[in-house]
């Protein structure tokens, strides 16, 4: 029930076109079933007695019913295309829509492959049982009962033979849906298995091929590959035991109804005519037994789907803005309260244990750290891409809890770890910070992060950047990702890690640029220690707590980690010699 509340929700402004539909159909079946008595009085009255007028007026009759049947048939046709598209149309946008409002943990908990199968293949399968589902669950049902009624109007002795007969075909019907529709989960499993290999092997088609792993990349996604030939293999080969199955039922049907009906018209107590008709009648009800078989298993896989979509559209939002919510971010201010943060809840140990910092308005934050000591954790923090478990973070004097998500993550500015640009150009990549943004402003921007310097090589604001930044290096795409970034006006500007890409001396000109930025708060998250030295204070983390801060000379006189750090780099000569 909750799969057709949310179909009956979702067809919102094409519900009636889904109505119109389903009436045309069942006027559709209604006429055709009357097409078998009209041919019985043909031959039984017309033919038989010699009538032509008869003949003719029962004929004239079936055409303008066969005509108006066709006509009903288009109108269905138009109506459900109509219908099934705008249901899949609504259903990907809300799908779409709702996953804006993940936060990460609600991301971590789907896998991208899976979510990409829910909003293609999934929503397909739904709008395929709805256009291709909908004639036949209508008239299914119709013709068969119809069908009975006229049967035993015409002749209640013969149609015994459909007491024994549809029973046994409905037992035989059920344990086929029944076997086949838990395997449709299974087979959309191995869907989003497949997808998630693809997407893999696509996206680090540089690496396989700079490592010659072709054949290693081959065999892993033939492996996907026949293991969802194999379970579609098995799910389709009983699926199609129906019509075997509804084959032998009617050529039964076919064999007890000459043989009975035959001796019958012998005997007098049938007429030909309405032996005629009955046929017919045996031919519509066995063919809605089939309809019906089909529908059902078209309706078990999208049941799946429907389910693999709902599972999707009624995921909470483990972060949410606050009713009436703090539009307005005061200053770039921060404070770490007994912060404790683990990212499962059954999560046996803590990322962030008792983080306590102070970060003043516009001052310069340095954060060092082992791989796995929650730098990155920290940051992502302060723009509620994750809530804390315990604790606070406030954010100009307010907890991020009580600021509206759009106002704070326009206030908190984050260029992550991993650099994104999406395909378009530097000018629509670079909106993406501030959609009213200025050329003049876009250029300033670039030149505080240094993008000046190549941009006029790759076509200025108008160069394209190719699919995801392809057409740009690494360091280019960082430097762009700052500028998109500053575009924002943030309070708090947060690096994490952003200019590993780039050379020394670009690195140091970035950063004295952004040094001269007023009223901007910046936390540079960075592995050399040249990165972070100038900055007002540097956290060192280990395995999540707060192991020391202060600033450059503090930690080198006082803190063993930053001096084996600062040993290690400037030793192997990674920070250059820094006096």
């Amino acid at each position: 029930m909750d799969g057709v509340r949310l179909i009956a929700r979702y067809l919102g402004p094409y519900r009636r076109d889904f109505l119109l539909a389903v009436a045309c159909v069942a006027a559709e079946t209604a006429l055709e079933l009357f097409i078998p008595m009209l041919m019985a009085q043909v031959v039984d009255v017309g033919i038989m007695a010699g009538d032509l007028s008869v003949v003719l007026a029962n004929g004239a009759l079936m055409l303008v019913c066969a005509g108006l049947a066709l006509a009903l048939g288009l109108g269905y046709a138009r109506c459900s295309a109509r219908a099934s598209m705008g249901l899949g149309a609504r259903l990907r946008e809300a799908e779409y829509a709702h996953l804006q409002s993940f936060s990460f943990a609600n991301l971590d908990a789907f896998e991208t492959s899976s979510l990409v199968t829910r909003l293609t293949t999934d929503v397909t399968v739904v709008q395929n049982a709805l256009v291709m589902g909908t004639r036949p669950l209508v008239r299914g049902p119709s013709a068969l009962v119809a069908g009975m009624v006229y049967a035993f109007v015409m002749s209640p002795e013969l149609a015994v033979v459909f007491c024994v007969v549809v029973p046994a075909l409905a037992c035989a019907m059920g344990c086929v849906v029944a076997r086949v529709a838990p395997r449709y989960r299974v087979l959309q499993r191995a869907m989003d298995q497949l997808n998630d290999a693809l997407q893999e092997d696509l996206a680090g088609i540089r690496a396989i091929k700079a490592y010659v792993r072709e054949g290693h990349a081959a065999e892993r996604f033939d492996a996907v590959n026949e293991h969802l030939a194999d379970i579609s293999t098995r799910t389709f080969r009983t699926a199609v035991l129906n019509v075997p199955i509804l084959q032998g039922a009617m050529y039964a049907t076919s064999v007890a109804i000459l043989l009975f009906g035959g001796q019958m018209i012998l005997a007098g107590t049938l007429t030909v005519g309405a032996f005629t008709g009955f046929m017919s009648y045996v031919l519509q009800i066995v063919n809605s037994l089939m309809m019906i078989s089909n529908v059902f298993l078209m309706l078990a896989r999208a049941v799946t789907s429907v389910e693999r979509v709902r599972e999707v559209l009624n995921a909470v939002p483990t972060v949410r803005s606050p009713e009436d919510g703090l539009t307005e971010v005061p200053d770039g201010s921060v404070r770490f309260d007994h912060v404790f943060f683990k990212y499962a809840p059954d999560a046996e140990k803590n990322v962030l244990e008792d983080v306590c910092l102070q970060i003043e308005a516009g001052s310069t934050v340095g954060v060092l750290g082992g791989t796995g000591s929650g730098k990155t954790t920290l940051v992502q923090l302060l723009a509620r891409l994750y809530d804390v478990s315990a604790g606070s973070v406030c954010v100009g004097g307010n907890d991020v809890r009580a600021y509206d998500l759009a106002a704070l993550r326009d206030a908190v500015a984050v260029v992550l770890q991993k650099n994104v640009l999406f395909s378009g150009t530097v000018r629509e990549n670079l909106a993406w910070g501030s959609a009213e943004a200025t050329d003049e402003q876009m250029l300033d921007a670039c030149r505080l992060a240094r993008a000046d310097e190549f941009l006029e090589r790759i076509g200025g604001l108008d160069g394209d950047l190719g699919q995801g930044g392809a057409g740009v290096s690494g360091g280019q795409r960082q430097r762009l990702c700052i500028a998109r970034a500053l575009l924002k006006r943030p309070r708090v500007l947060i690096l994490d890690d952003s200019t590993s890409a780039v050379d020394m001396a670009t690195d140091a000109a970035i950063r004295e640029n952004l040094a001269r930025l007023a009223g901007v708060t910046k936390i540079v998250i960075a592995q050399r220690v040249a990165s972070v030295m100038d900055a007002d204070k540097i956290v060192v983390l280990d395995d999540g707590r707060v192991h020391a801060c202060g600033t450059h000379g503090e930690l080198l006189a006082t803190d063993p980690i930053y001096q084996e750090i600062y040993a290690s780099q400037v030793g192997s000569g990674i920070s250059g010699e820094v006096s």
